[in-house]
């Protein structure tokens, strides 16, 4: 059965860092490729980092415009968790944020569609205050 589990979210001021986990079980992660998402009240989910594998070149990573240059992906694969580095929080951060998991067969490329992703995780809330 696979499950993903957030970890890591919190409250914090703006311009601190959280660093959020995703731990996967019942699969192995390196057979997928992840993602993060956030939604906010009111608001549609959005893909905020996703992590493909290029051909020759292994994995490389894409983001969403409003986090490029504060978020990083990456992934753990003896841990079989991937994280979610976030740096200079700003109050439009705040967002319940999940992982996913999406099959190998579209892992070729980046996505940031929450429709192409097979495997959800619960969420972890982040609040940034001003």
């Amino acid at each position: 059965q696979v499950q993903l589990v957030e970890s890591g979210g919190g409250s914090v001021q703006a311009g601190g860092s959280l660093r959020l986990s995703c731990a996967a079980s019942g699969y192995t992660l390196s057979s997928t490729c992840m993602g993060w998402f956030r939604q906010a009240p009111g608001k549609e989910r959005e893909g905020v980092a996703n992590m493909y594998h290029v051909y020759r070149d292994g994995d490389s990573s894409y983001y969403a415009e409003s986090v490029k240059g504060r978020f990083t992906i990456s992934q753990d694969n003896a841990k079989n968790t991937v994280y979610l580095q976030m740096n200079s929080l700003k109050p439009e951060d705040s967002a319940m944020y999940y992982c996913a998991a999406r099959r190998a067969a579209t892992c070729w490329r980046s996505s940031l569609l929450s429709t192409e992703y097979d495997y959800w995780g619960q969420g972890t809330q982040v609040t940034v205050s001003s």
